[in-house]
């Protein structure tokens, strides 16, 4: 009855008129009720079509690695981000051919380059509600119990669904265990680099410019779709075809400017709003200055052990770009929750909630619940320094973490497929090898050395309490110890070779555990430390899984109280928000345009990395032949510009479109002020950075020509 009662109040609460239209990050389905806002900001088609994904133009939108992109062609061409390809332009390159910093531009479709083999492009089918299937089993269970039997009725769905071949499936869970969808996707494999432009257009302004306005950044990429000769997905073959999709979006050559509608697609990854104030505080107080640390340390330690120019930095190009991004991100992150007063407001909004609850007929319930639910979470911090430095050591290595992963899996494939671990079942095996083989292209010896050595440093001056036997006894109990056995352990292992990789995946367990090679045995005497702290992990997930609806419910009745409405917290499924290019005004007497133009990238330009601007471009710019794609009321070629649209991590690459539904750039940053939004929404600060179309056609049409792909999108020249 609780569940029944939460999805009315919801649907109650998506009804309210007190929408803001710079706010949410809607479902599909929720657009129907968000109708009437949607055209009063001024969109011009019927928001009750966009609930269905199957259609245009949210069947253009697909999820590009763990981001976003969009089919703007009926030949599989996608557009995404330079950063969110980035994995795929570094798996191509080396020191012999250096396109991160030269950039890549096919002439054809026969010069497209193959992507590194783990990555992959969904396109979502079906978005189905499946709640009660789901909880069935797990009413009046607690703990690991709930959780098994959510896990068990959900692989259970997936499987179901996955009998469909070339489909990937998942089930996701809304509003906190409130609510589940099953999502059905067709998984493209054969994904191909076709235009990049080089890093200092893609990547201007690098880590300096991040999360800043004004920003001067080409950040696009383009990849492409391919198929079998059937048109059903398969792996990487010179024989396959591109693919056709259902639908692709059309390329606007409308100007841009304040006021105008806006409206974005994508798979935004996760929001916290909605979390306890415990949750809050811990994040302000303890998480976000332990992770920019950890982060700070790491970038350190690639650049004293992999140099500038060397092979070792190549290979770990892609890595240091997603470190500086999350460290980065933490410290605007840290600093916006700080300057909103976040614990304080957020304990005083949760201490009014819980006040108009006590006046509830399901008060005195739902309220042991939601004190239940903190115990849990406090308990947690018991463990959070060990839970921290481990996962970094177990998951941010290439090595030591693939050495874990085989032999997780050879323990794995001796049970029936529904009783293995998610992650390695017979759906998971392709996706494992792939990630095995792109190893070899991003693994240097001396670089995960100084990764190990600095995670093990932080492990051994946690308290005794957070010690592991098992870690002890690989590495040693203290630095001194451990120095000598991590060069050992990577110089008596084979595992660096793709052959050995891919030989231990195809091994039995006892074949595994019985390995003279040191990181396999390394790992198979680690592995009762990591089962531990998982079955710790899945006894909390258990619980909160039980109880956040508890606290959910309280949140939306309030809301409603409040004549607010509630969306919910972003999960990587696919979401719609809308508003308008906006200015922005941060501070007293600071005010920002929300278009910026070449001039910027000209004043910039130092001659130096990260602002030192291609001289195909500048020569371009200084010439002036911007053609139909220059702002005439600017009488300049524009480059970014900026929306109030609801953004996070993971709608990078999302296309922002027009009121006609026309794609007129594409999502790649925030501002530096709202990058705490994931947490806490702010409508005077929030604002989303893009690459404006004008831009890449101008750069496609004039400075590194692709007019091949021009015609493909059936754009205009600039002229």
């Amino acid at each position: 009855m609780r569940k029944r009662g939460l999805v009315l109040a919801l649907t109650l609460a998506l009804a309210s008129p007190a929408l803001l239209a710079d706010e949410g990050m809607w479902l599909p389905m929720q657009l129907p009720d968000i109708s009437a806002p949607m055209k009063a900001a001024g969109f011009a088609g019927e928001p009750a079509q966009m609930a269905d994904v199957t259609r245009p133009p949210l069947a253009a939108v697909v999820k590009a690695g763990g981001a976003t992109g969009s089919f703007v062609s009926g030949k599989g061409l996608i557009l995404t981000n330079h950063h969110v390809a980035f994995g795929v332009i570094q798996y191509n390159s080396s020191q012999q051919k250096d396109i991160i910093t030269d950039g890549f531009y096919a002439q054809g479709m026969h010069e497209e380059l193959p992507a590194n083999p783990d990555f992959r492009v969904l396109v979502t089918v079906g978005f189905d509600k499946i709640t009660e299937r789901i909880i069935a089993n797990a009413q009046g269970k607690h703990g690991r119990g709930y959780r098994d039997a959510v896990e068990a009725a959900s692989k259970a769905m997936v499987a179901e669904c996955e009998a469909d071949a070339g489909y990937r499936c998942s089930v996701v869970n809304m509003y906190y265990g409130s609510d589940f969808y099953r999502v059905k996707q067709l998984e493209l494999q054969d994904i191909r680099l076709v235009y990049a432009p080089p890093r200092a257009i893609g990547n201007y302004g690098d880590e300096i410019d991040n999360f800043m306005w004004p920003r001067h950044s080409g950040d696009f990429t383009f990849l492409r779709a391919y198929v079998g000769k059937d048109g059903k997905p398969a792996p990487y073959s010179a024989d396959n075809v591109p693919y056709n999709p259902p639908a692709h979006l059309q390329v606007s050559t409308a100007a841009v400017k304040a006021g105008d509608y806006a409206m974005l697609a994508g798979y935004p990854g996760i929001t916290f709003r909605h979390r306890t104030a415990t949750e809050f505080a811990s994040q302000i107080e303890w998480q976000l200055p332990a992770r920019i640390e950890l982060f700070e340390s790491l970038l350190r330690d690639v650049a004293a052990s992999a140099p500038e120019g060397s092979e070792a930095a190549v290979k770990y190009a892609s890595q240091v770009q997603s470190f500086k991004n999350t460290l980065k991100r933490a410290q605007g992150e840290l600093e916006g929750l700080r300057r909103s007063d976040a614990v304080r407001v957020r304990r005083e909004d949760e201490a009014a909630m819980l006040a108009w609850l006590a006046g509830q007929a399901d008060g005195r319930a739902l309220r042991r619940d939601i004190d239940a639910l903190g115990q849990v979470l406090n308990a947690g911090k018991a463990t959070r320094e060990r839970d921290h430095i481990l996962g970094a050591l177990f998951g941010r290595t290439q090595l030591l973490s693939s050495a874990i992963t085989l032999q997780r899996l050879a323990a794995e494939k001796a049970k029936p497929d529904a009783e293995r671990e998610s992650g390695y079942q017979a759906r998971d095996l392709a996706l494992i090898e792939g990630r095995l083989k792109q190893v070899q292209r991003r693994y240097d010896s001396a670089v995960e050395q100084a990764i190990v050595l600095d995670l093990l440093g932080r492990y051994y001056a946690l308290p005794a309490a957070q010690r592991m036997a098992e870690v002890d006894a690989v590495f040693g109990a203290d630095m001194a110890v451990a120095r000598p056995r991590v060069s050992q352990l990577y110089a008596a292992t084979g595992l660096g070779e793709e052959a050995a990789r891919l030989a231990a995946m195809r091994a039995d367990a006892q074949s595994l555990a019985a390995s003279t090679d040191a990181m396999l045995a390394a790992a198979a005497r680690l592995m009762p430390a990591i089962l531990r702290m998982e079955e710790e992990s899945k006894m909390r997930e258990g619980e909160l899984l039980r109880l956040r609806p508890a606290y959910m419910r309280a949140l939306v009745g309030f809301r409603k109280s409040q004549g607010r409405a509630v969306y919910p917290d972003a999960n990587s499924t696919l979401r719609v928000s809308y508003g308008r290019v906006q200015a922005l005004n941060p501070r007293d007497a600071v005010s920002y345009h929300p278009v910026t133009t070449v001039a910027g990238i000209v004043e910039k330009n130092t001659g130096r990395e990260p602002f030192d601007a291609p001289p195909a471009l500048l020569a371009a710019i200084h010439k002036g032949d911007f053609g139909n794609t220059a702002d005439a009321a600017l009488g300049m070629q524009t480059v970014n510009f900026l929306t109030n649209l609801d953004t996070t991590g993971g709608n990078s690459g999302s296309p922002v479109m027009d009121a006609q539904g026309r794609l007129i750039g594409i999502n790649f940053d925030s501002n530096w002020e709202s990058v705490s939004a994931s947490w806490m929404f702010d409508a005077r600060y929030k604002r989303a950075v893009h690459v404006d179309a004008r831009y890449m056609r101008w750069l496609m049409d004039k400075v590194y020509p692709a007019h091949w792909l021009l015609d493909e999108m059936q754009l205009e020249r600039a002229n």
